[in-house]
């Protein structure tokens, strides 16, 4: 298991291992594509993986909303992934994206690291599992579930509810980050709300924010790759130090230029000597 370093911002790359996700479903159907896809997302400079057997797509232009898939579906998908990355030496810290406590204590004895849950820690067990395995949380807001989330969600205040939400579930374990869960029964004005509220909620503990592909950017899934980025570093201006993305090449550059002009350290003077600067 290796540890997550949050000393500076990093890319959290997605791998999807399910044949429904709405952006790249059944594109790694095998075994060896999702441990290529896995090795290339570290190469491309991520700072952890993010292994996905459940979609948890809205309902929306993709049809729809994706339909929830038993523990044991589960595993038989993601499971053989991280068995094979332990036993070639996966080289950055992994994280899981499940729901579900029983799936996640069989992938922290597998060498995940991070369980990456979109309900909060809902599931009984859940945050007695990660605390268990001395792992982490990313601790997400979601309103309502993947079938129903985008059925006219409404909010009085949104970012005092996700806040307050987001405050009490990082409370059930040791160790988290807290994520507002952009696109998870919000309409698009409250994606941005909620992004412009990151500083806030960066108080209660470090920030994930996943903004990657999603529809509240505009536009056609193959042209929010340069808004979602924009967005993302606008998430790392205001206090993320976690930006989740299935455009990991792209995000990293992103991110990397955006600290070398407005954060200089002595870090980033050492980086500028590298062959290439």
């Amino acid at each position: 298991m290796k540890p997550l370093d949050l000393s500076r911002p990093g890319v959290l790359g997605v791998l999807n291992v399910t044949p429904d996700s709405f952006s790249d479903g059944g594109r790694f159907a095998t075994l060896d594509a999702q441990v290529a896809r896995a090795f290339a997302i570290a190469e491309e400079g991520a700072l952890v993986l993010d292994v996905g057997g459940e979609s948890t797509r809205p309902r929306g232009p993709y049809g729809e909303g994706a339909r929830p898939v038993d523990a044991d579906e589960e595993r038989r998908r993601v499971l053989p992934v991280l068995e094979a990355l332990e036993r070639r030496g996966y080289p950055i810290a992994i994280s899981v994206d499940t729901r579900k406590a029983a799936v996640a204590r069989d992938a922290l004895s597998r060498g995940a690291a991070i369980i990456n849950d979109v309900s909060g820690l809902e599931d009984e067990g859940m945050a007695e599992a990660i605390d268990a395995a001395d792992a982490t949380a990313i601790v997400m807001h979601m309103k309502g579930t993947p079938e129903t989330m985008q059925e006219s969600p409404r909010y009085d205040d949104v970012v005092a509810e996700v806040e307050a939400f987001l405050v009490a579930r990082r409370g059930r374990v040791r160790r988290a980050l807290v994520d507002p869960g952009i696109g998870f029964g919000k309409t698009a004005e409250h994606n941005w709300t909620l992004l412009r509220a990151t500083e806030r909620l960066a108080r209660i503990a470090p920030v994930c924010v996943g903004v990657s592909r999603k529809g509240f950017l505009g536009g056609k899934l193959e042209e929010r790759l340069a808004p979602g980025i924009g967005a993302a570093l606008a998430a790392v201006a205001a206090g993320a130090r976690l930006v989740r993305t299935h455009d990991v090449k792209e995000t990293v550059a992103a991110l990397r230029a955006f600290e070398r002009g407005s954060l200089p350290d002595e870090r980033h003077r050492e980086d500028a000597k590298a062959p290439g600067a």
